[in-house]
């Protein structure tokens, strides 16, 4: 029978992302009270009153039960931020250092192959930063034409001038385009051919210890999310908690969620060894739950896609994790919100965190502060029918 979880600690861990952590908290707070109206329980957000970084404390009144939960972002928003401090013609270089590093390595290919949305997603800030610098150059041709009708043609050269302020309207104005943002996004695992940089390595020893601290809690389940990027921080970070014996067999339930991954946009790499040892470590561990959450209709995630499999590092012998399940979007989402949020690609790339106006059985509020372990929730779900485990890796060493 499945023991009722009165108590939980959750650690969210957020993709590549430059804004504070209370934007979770309020996404929460909103999506949680809409699921709840829709879904006909209760979910209130109070203060947090455990030690750690920045969060906040859930109460549900879920099928009879109350529960507690305790969140905690875990942040490497810095560490982005950091990363994005490029000027304009940095990243020009890093577009070309991206775009080579994908294609020159034959990474490209199979990505492709698996799912398009991703790959239409990465070109896009290729396509919009290449159209920025050649209607910067249009305008200066345009002005140097003028120029040469009254006076000697050399003289024209000044229209050059207006190149760099036109690349900086857009960059000031990248809130609305989300070229930089992207190409920043893409190029930070690209810059090391897939290894992790040393700080995010030190960053994720961080959270390790954070996570084991309280694995020594009295509570019923830690579960750890890992959203987009995260999803493969988390990865590294659990199997590193595993391997060190920091997870104790009589502790809380150790349960990982990840949602909307993009793994093999770092797997797949020539250096990801880490990860892709990681990956195969942790798909055989009966240590945990791992589920993982997507859906077709999210063109930023590897939908449905097994990362294990897929990266090519599943074991002979077999795996138990992930769970592989679809939050089917067509179906979640009343056709009305389907229509406006299908092209909203950013925003849907968010909808695992926000309501669901016909939620089957994945539902975030329900899994976060809900009175069922992620384990004891799926426990006879049977993966999507759907998924991809094809391996197409063309990398797939873990040791470098």
């Amino acid at each position: 029978m499945p023991k009722t979880v009165k108590t939980r600690r959750v650690f969210y861990i957020p993709g590549y992302d430059p804004i504070h952590p209370r934007r979770y908290r309020e996404l929460y707070r909103k999506e949680g009270a809409a699921q709840a109206e829709i879904s006909g329980y209760d979910i209130n957000l109070r203060p947090k009153t455990t030690k750690g970084g920045y969060g906040w404390r859930v109460e549900g009144a879920m099928d009879g039960a109350d529960v507690v939960a305790d969140f905690e972002v875990l942040v490497w928003s810095d560490i982005v931020r950091d990363s994005m401090e490029q000027g304009i013609w940095a990243t020009y270089r890093q577009l070309f250092r991206t775009a080579w590093c994908y294609i020159g390595s034959g990474t490209l290919w199979p990505l492709i192959k698996l799912r398009k949305g991703p790959f239409v997603a990465s070109l896009y800030p290729v396509v919009f930063l290449l159209v920025q610098a050649l209607l910067a150059f249009a305008v200066a041709a345009v002005i140097w034409w003028g120029i040469s009708l009254v006076l000697p043609w050399w003289l024209g050269v000044v229209g050059l001038a207006v190149v760099p302020f036109i690349l900086k309207w857009f960059k000031d104005n990248d809130n609305r385009f989300l070229a930089y943002y992207l190409m920043h996004d893409y190029s930070y695992s690209a810059s090391t051919d897939g290894a992790n940089p040393p700080e995010l390595e030190a960053r994720m020893a961080e959270f390790g210890d954070r996570i084991a601290e309280v694995l020594e809690k009295d509570t019923d389940e830690v579960l750890i999310v890992g959203h987009s990027s995260g999803a493969h921080l988390a990865v590294s970070v659990i199997s590193d908690l595993l391997r060190d014996g920091r997870v104790n067999p009589d502790g809380p339930a150790l349960s990982f969620l990840s949602l909307g991954q993009v793994v093999p946009m770092v797997s797949f790499l020539p250096k990801a060894h880490r990860l892709r040892a990681d990956l195969g470590y942790l798909c055989q561990k009966e240590e945990i739950t791992w589920v993982d959450v997507s859906a077709p209709g999210d063109g930023c995630a590897f939908a449905l896609c097994d990362p294990v499999s897929v990266t090519g590092v599943a074991p002979k012998s077999g795996k138990r994790w992930p769970l592989i399940l679809s939050a089917a979007f067509t179906q979640t989402l009343s056709p009305e919100r389907w229509k406006q949020l299908r092209w909203a690609f950013f925003r849907l790339h968010f909808q695992y965190l926000c309501a669901f106006d016909n939620p089957g059985d994945y539902d975030y509020f329900q899994i976060t502060a809900g009175p069922l372990t992620l384990g004891d929730r799926f426990k006879d779900r049977q993966p999507s029918a759907s998924r991809i485990e094809t391996p197409v890796n063309k990398f797939t060493s873990v040791t470098s």
